[in-house]
């Protein structure tokens, strides 16, 4: 199961944007997001298209792996095109059945509304697939102490997404045996129909809750039996270096937010 799940794995290919501060590459994420939200026509989203594909390329993973990222929200990108092509209208009729009609303003802005959720959740798994969690979570560290001086408990945050990151193959494992165990006693997933596949999902749901608790209660005491304090002094084994590297890489995003707000007004 978990060598299913592509989120927060990492693609180790020695790229350089793998060795890239990763202070740098959530930096680049958030300035990404914005640009994709600033998106309205078809020109500058191809410019994102092309700027995706040729980042994608420079981290030496197939890119299979970054449709593969997309592919658990599907459903949410249909129902967003189906939405958006229903309810936006238009001069253009492109199909029309009866008092129904389907604009073509419409079609297309339901295009490109799931176009753009397609590359933001398939383009953003580069920050998992070329970065560790531990250097991930040194690097949100970074990122959000500044929030500090605004009472934000940056330390907090990034122990909770950093502890997050590290559960979630855990718990899969877990699930795993769990099905394992329902299987051997003749609940096998694959063979039983849908609304009894449901029915025996939902099942899980208590034992795998259980044991999420169980750990993470054994996860405190282990933390507080070695002395850990949230927000103390704390050395670290690797040392953020921001070079000229990750300025070329962060500006390059700058320069995408600058070409799409330029083609918008």
């Amino acid at each position: 199961m978990r060598n299913r799940l592509l989120f927060g794995r990492t693609i180790d290919t020695g790229s350089w944007i793998h060795h890239l501060d990763p202070r740098a590459k959530i930096t680049g994420m958030v300035l990404y997001l914005i640009a994709l939200l600033l998106v309205r026509t078809w020109i500058p989203l191809a410019i994102a298209i092309i700027f995706s594909i040729l980042y994608m390329l420079a981290t030496k993973i197939q890119l299979r792996y970054f449709a593969k990222a997309a592919k658990p929200l599907w459903v949410i990108i249909v129902f967003i095109f189906i939405i958006q092509t229903l309810t936006i209208g238009g001069e253009h009729i492109l199909f029309q059945l009866g008092g129904f009609k389907i604009y073509v303003e419409g079609f297309s802005a339901g295009l490109i509304s799931a176009l753009r959720m397609t590359l933001l959740v398939s383009f953003t798994a580069i920050l998992t697939f070329t970065t560790t969690p531990g250097v991930l979570n040194q690097g949100l560290d970074g990122v959000l102490k500044p929030l500090k001086k605004i009472g934000v408990p940056s330390d907090r945050l990034t122990l909770m997404l950093g502890i997050a990151l590290r559960f979630i193959p855990t718990i899969l494992d877990e699930t795993q045996k769990i099905m394992m165990a329902q299987a051997a006693r003749g609940a096998d997933v694959k063979e039983l129909p849908w609304r009894e596949k449901g029915k025996l999902l939902i099942s899980l749901l208590v034992p795998v809750t259980v044991g999420a608790f169980r750990r993470a209660e054994d996860l405190v005491l282990s933390m507080e039996s070695r002395g850990y304090v949230v927000g103390q002094p704390r050395t670290q084994f690797r040392q953020l270096h921001w070079g000229s590297r990750e300025t070329f890489f962060t500006a390059s995003y700058v320069l995408l937010i600058g070409i799409v707000i330029l083609f918008r007004f």
